[in-house]
């Protein structure tokens, strides 16, 4: 056995995925399990304040930031108790990190992640890779997705181009031709201006099954007007997150729309407005099917308006092909660090648009 541990923490901000991951080769992975430690609220309050106000006394942010290793690191040791694993049969952890700012394109492009690796690795006794975005960065990538090449090990097939499309906070898409290289980018917002806005007007964490939003109309108006953002004109590579599609993006929007919508309107034309975003962006790319995976799988509304925008495209979940769509992304840093570990690069140039590919991540011994 070849056992990994995968830990994602997304821009939904629900919690910490983490994937114990059996790893034999590239394209032979099997998660053996898999839980979502939900962050403590006060945790939750403090990440969620630090990205949407992008400061914080340097105090705050280091203290957070080995908080956040110290919940982590707990989590994991709490996994594995609750199996047959033993400590030191964990080859490597894979750890993400929360994403707190994403600047690729700036003067002096980063990516921001916490989540301190040293204190996981100290807590747990487990060797932990890291900081996966930062050196496809410098080699002038995006460092964003990082998950297509998981996706391109796992899920290609000889004779179809199949879309895998993961929902998050913020959505991304991999385009699988297997006449092409790949193809992947965030097609823009996921779950998280949903998220925000239900947050905002019911004091709930998320619209179960886009309950909320089926109930509202769709304003075909400020729809348009929000599909209309340069940002799903950029030619890719392209990512993105939070720091730009976000609750004070929304009430920009309302504000220039200048008519009073109601709240439930609002959620309705949201939900819209992210099947829409993605369908215009996978379309282009003439799939036979397209599979999801990530939070936005459990959005019935959103599901099925983006089934109906891609018309005779066929919808499903990873769980077709083997893996539970719950998992895939925390399986997918399993696989980077087993990628690491083994001095293999981790990137896919043709996805980010770095300049070679490169073995990503920092190694943290136990």
């Amino acid at each position: 056995m070849a056992y990994y541990i995968g830990i994602m923490s997304g821009t939904s901000l629900d919690g910490v995925d983490i994937a114990i991951v059996d790893i034999k080769k590239d394209a032979d992975c099997t998660v053996i399990s898999a839980t979502t430690f939900n962050f403590p609220s006060s945790l939750h309050l403090l990440l969620k304040r630090l990205i949407n106000d992008s400061h914080c006394h340097l105090k705050n942010f280091g203290e957070l930031d080995v908080a956040l290793g110290q919940f982590i690191g707990h989590a994991i040791n709490t996994q594995l108790s609750q199996t047959d694993i033993q400590t030191g049969e964990i080859i490597a952890i894979g750890s993400h990190g929360q994403t707190i700012y994403h600047c690729p394109d700036g003067e002096l492009p980063f990516s921001l992640q916490i989540g301190n690796a040293n204190v996981i690795a100290e807590i747990t006794q487990i060797t932990t890779v890291s900081d996966f975005r930062q050196r496809d960065i410098a080699a002038l990538g995006q460092g964003a997705p990082l998950v297509p090449a998981f996706h391109q090990a796992l899920f290609s097939t000889p004779e179809r181009t199949n879309v895998i499309l993961n929902i998050g906070g913020i959505a991304n898409v991999t385009i699988l031709n297997p006449k092409q290289e790949v193809i992947g980018f965030d097609t823009g917002p996921g779950n998280g201006l949903m998220d925000a806005w239900i947050y905002q007007q019911l004091g709930q964490a998320y619209d179960q099954n886009g309950n909320w939003a089926s109930n509202g109309q769709i304003n075909d108006v400020l729809l348009m007007k929000m599909l209309s953002d340069p940002y799903f004109s950029q030619t890719i590579p392209k990512s993105t997150g939070r720091e730009y599609f976000n609750i004070g993006w929304l009430e920009k929007q309302l504000a220039q729309f200048g008519e009073n919508i109601a709240a439930i309107d609002v959620q309705a034309t949201l939900n819209a407005f992210t099947a829409f975003s993605i369908a215009n962006s996978v379309k282009q790319y003439t799939p036979q099917t397209v599979y999801i995976c990530g939070g936005g799988v459990h959005n019935d509304q959103l599901t099925q308006t983006l089934a109906s925008q891609l018309g005779n495209v066929a919808v499903s979940s990873t769980a077709a092909l083997g893996l539970d769509p719950n998992w895939v992304e925390a399986a997918a840093f399993a696989w980077l660090a087993y990628r690491t570990m083994n001095q293999k690069t981790g990137n896919l140039p043709s996805v980010t648009g770095a300049k070679h590919a490169v073995i990503l991540g920092s190694i943290h011994s136990a």
